[in-house]
């Protein structure tokens, strides 16, 4: 088995501003990187960016680019992190748009590079349903999953 990960951006990949007098977090690497550096997975993996936004600034042009991204892979196995304030309208998409694969979305409120970051968990949960669901579209978040069919 091979998953795919794709960053759309979110709290979960928030970083420290690098530029002087920053005000604001910014995007990185994905965290997915970071947590499975740590995690030595025994499965295959490829982490992508579709785009890196805070998700109350994802478009449907935005989730059109994911579907396309999603379906274009040879995986069935599809984990995406998102932020968590529109993850939900992302799910209902990806739910009607993208057919024969599991997808699991997830995030994080506070970013991974926080040392009380609820990330590894939420990943940890996404690894676990993207392997053990049907197809369809799920979101893991905070100890639950939820299956948006």
């Amino acid at each position: 088995m091979k998953i795919c990960f794709i960053q759309t951006g979110g709290t979960i990949d928030k970083d420290y501003p690098r530029t002087s007098k920053g005000w604001a977090f910014e995007f990185g690497e994905p965290a997915t990187l970071r947590l499975l550096d740590r995690l030595k997975p025994g499965f295959d993996f490829e982490v992508l960016t579709a785009f890196q936004k805070d998700s109350l600034e994802i478009t449907e042009a935005d989730r059109w680019v994911l579907v396309q991204l999603i379906n274009g892979r040879l995986e069935n196995e599809i984990i995406v992190t998102h932020g968590t304030d529109t993850m939900d309208m992302t799910a209902a998409f990806l739910r009607k748009h993208c057919r024969h694969k599991t997808i699991v979305l997830t995030g994080a409120m506070r970013p991974e590079r926080f040392s009380n970051s609820d990330a590894p968990l939420n990943l940890g949960m996404a690894i676990a349903t993207v392997q053990l669901g049907a197809p369809g579209v799920y979101v893991c978040l905070h100890g639950q999953i939820n299956h948006f069919g």
